[in-house]
């Protein structure tokens, strides 16, 4: 019950309580606001224009649960209980695989280990089709875990794995998960006769995964021509801009604490790699690491290895040396405590000017923000800040103690930074303040409004928050009267065109908008 309620708190903490913020979460809850706006569920459209960049299961489910979410949620605040949704999802198909695997504290160590990865941090509390990308997958692995001793439930949950993904994430999802039957075919898992529950898993994947692509197909063959372009560009790899050390930099903290455990239950269990419990998660591992080295350094890239590496972490974690189980303890104690310090030292500069030079540094980052105190916000900070202290002088020792420690203190720290920073974080990555702006400085009667430049954030965000649809070009600058256009801080020349307003989120220092009038 106790390890149930902290994952609930750290899915929920964060994923409501703000605006849609710029870039993913914006662009994604602006898709479910179309959809929920103009109908029309086949396609994902931002501000009414189709796009071709995402597939639909993540946004159908958020539109789903904010429909009846909406008399005690905004909006973007009930789509984004998807997201809690799936994540949750993710962490018992976790819990699941872990147990199928190996055994019950494995099972528990699980979610523990995720939640205290650093890497799932931010996109378990997104708008975004990737927790319904990590649910498929983490379902796919344990419908392969179940598929030898129960072939009904283990193809049931591969086939919703397989055919899911794709619904959530296209072909990037078949191309981390679908390699990963080619195990099948080795002596281990042919011994265990998995054939029956493979067919099981193809009656639910293939009627699942086509169900949408021949909806399209019926309906708006080109939009589906367009996707699967969309699709197959992704695959392939991207440019070396990256160097090999800076990928695998950002996979050193996005996959910490696990990797380090998972890499000591690889060689504890060396001379048992064949076998499916290690195989599984080390294939699905080195599947996860070619997908990151084939992309561009984005944290999102190296999510696909985090969930496989959990899983063989969490084979290790109960088994660690004493050393290494008290370092890591130490360690994680040490880091959590001086982080919860430093918030408290962060609310304070907010609330109360103290220090100064800190005071002036969050002035600086957000010009014009004032912070109020929220007696509810300071409750839960203080409540959070009391469980870290109990979890450090009452936690008995066990050989899950480091784990667990490093769990509560991830979660007592996230909590603790949307309890207190939640209201300044927001404040300069909303676009709310700008679209009511610009809705106020439109003339009375202007038409339509053409873009130029203009973001998919940009365009979700304006028309979630004011109702602003534009028009693109070249017909846009033909037709209409008003043309908005989003560029650096210097204005560049825009012939034949008045400007009459300019606007940007507080503190950006890269981004304009403005608007013009034709002359």
């Amino acid at each position: 019950m106790a390890m149930a309620l902290l994952c609930a708190v750290w899915l929920i903490a964060g994923a409501v309580g703000h605006d849609p913020w710029k870039t993913d979460d914006a662009v994604h809850l602006g898709i479910v606001f179309s959809l929920l706006k103009d109908g029309g569920w086949l396609i994902p459209k931002i501000a009414g224009d189709p796009w071709a960049g995402t597939a639909p299961l993540y946004h159908w489910v958020a539109a789903v649960v904010a429909t009846p979410m909406q008399w005690l949620l905004p909006l973007h605040d009930a789509a984004r209980l998807a997201t809690v949704l799936f994540g949750g999802l993710t962490l018992i198909a976790l819990a699941g695989t872990a147990r199928t695997l190996y055994d019950r504290d494995a099972g528990l160590a699980a979610p523990l280990l995720a939640i205290g990865t650093l890497g799932l941090l931010v996109p378990l509390h997104d708008a975004h089709p990737v927790p319904a990308l990590l649910a498929c997958q983490a379902l796919t692995y344990w419908g392969l875990a179940k598929l030898g001793k129960r072939p009904l439930a283990g193809g049931i949950l591969l086939g919703l794995g397989l055919g899911g993904g794709f619904l959530a994430d296209g072909l990037t999802a078949i191309a981390i998960t679908a390699p990963l039957l080619f195990l099948l075919g080795t002596p281990r898992w042919r011994d265990a006769r998995p054939w029956p529950g493979l067919l099981v898993a193809s009656a639910v994947a293939l009627p699942l995964a086509l169900s949408w692509p021949l909806a399209l197909y019926f309906s708006d063959a080109s939009y589906l021509a367009a996707w699967w372009s969309s699709e197959w560009r992704l695959l392939v790899p991207a440019p070396a801009t990256s160097a090999v050390g800076d990928l695998l930099e950002l996979f050193g903290w996005a996959a910490f604490p696990v990797w380090p455990i998972a890499g000591w239950a690889l060689w504890a269990n060396r001379r048992r790699l064949a076998e499916p419990a290690l195989l599984l998660p080390l294939a699905g591992t080195l599947i996860g690491l070619l997908w990151l080295l084939s992309r561009e350094a984005r944290a999102l890239h190296a999510l696909p290895a985090l969930l496989p590496l959990i899983l063989l972490a969490a084979a290790g974690a109960g088994k660690l040396r004493r050393g290494a189980a008290n370092a890591l303890d130490w360690f994680g104690m040490t880091t959590f405590t001086l982080a919860v310090g430093l918030v408290w030292l962060g609310a304070s500069a907010m609330l109360a000017g103290w220090p100064p030079k800190l005071a002036r540094n969050f002035a600086k980052l957000a010009p014009g923000f004032t912070a109020e105190v929220s007696w509810f916000a300071m409750t839960v900070a203080f409540a959070a800040t009391a469980a870290w202290l109990f979890a450090l002088v009452r936690l008995p020792r066990s050989p899950w103690r480091a784990v667990t420690h490093w769990a509560i203190g991830v979660a007592v720290g996230w909590v603790l930074l949307v309890a207190l920073w939640l209201p300044w974080v927001d404040y300069g990555k909303t676009y709310r303040p700008v679209a009511a702006a610009l809705l106020a400085a439109l003339p009375e009667g202007s038409g339509c409004i053409a873009r130029s430049g203009l973001g998919l954030p940009q365009r979700a965000s304006l028309d979630y928050f004011a109702g602003i649809r534009t028009v693109a070009p070249p017909e846009g600058r033909r037709q209409c009267r008003l043309l908005l256009v989003q560029g650096p801080p210097r204005e560049e020349a825009q012939p034949g065109w008045t400007r009459i307003w300019e606007g940007n989120r507080p503190g950006d220092k890269n981004e304009r908008l403005r608007l013009y009038r034709r002359n």
